[in-house]
């Protein structure tokens, strides 16, 4: 699985990087340290959909479950994330990203908010 953190830059700008998950051992498998959470929220996003400039509105997690999503930064690139993978998204402040559901099915998304 890969983890990006989508996160808000000195220059107000949204910017990426891969995170690596700190798994250690547990009783029954590897797993990584719990993170405080509020819930999970599932969404769903029509095919061509598109969020033009936002932030993120909290600390959150939003794994894609099915479908596919285009996230746009402020340098003019666009970044693609398919089942499986994950963001961390801490953009709160800045001119934020821009966010196209792609492909032919709806994006299914779990979003999972962190506790502050």
């Amino acid at each position: 699985m890969r983890l990006f953190r989508l996160y808000s830059g000195d220059d107000q700008q949204s910017h990426l990087e891969e995170l690596k998950m700190p798994f250690a051992p547990g009783q029954i498998a590897e797993q990584t340290p719990l993170q405080p959470a509020t819930g999970v929220i599932f969404t769903r996003m029509a095919p061509g959909a598109f969020v033009d400039w936002h932030n993120a509105p909290r600390r959150q997690y939003v794994i894609t479950l099915a479908g596919g999503v285009e996230i746009g930064l402020g340098d003019g690139s666009i970044h693609r994330f398919g089942p499986g993978e994950g963001i961390l998204a801490e953009d709160l402040t800045g001119k934020g990203h821009t966010t196209r559901a792609v492909g032919d099915e709806p994006r299914i998304m779990m979003i999972v908010p962190l506790k502050d």
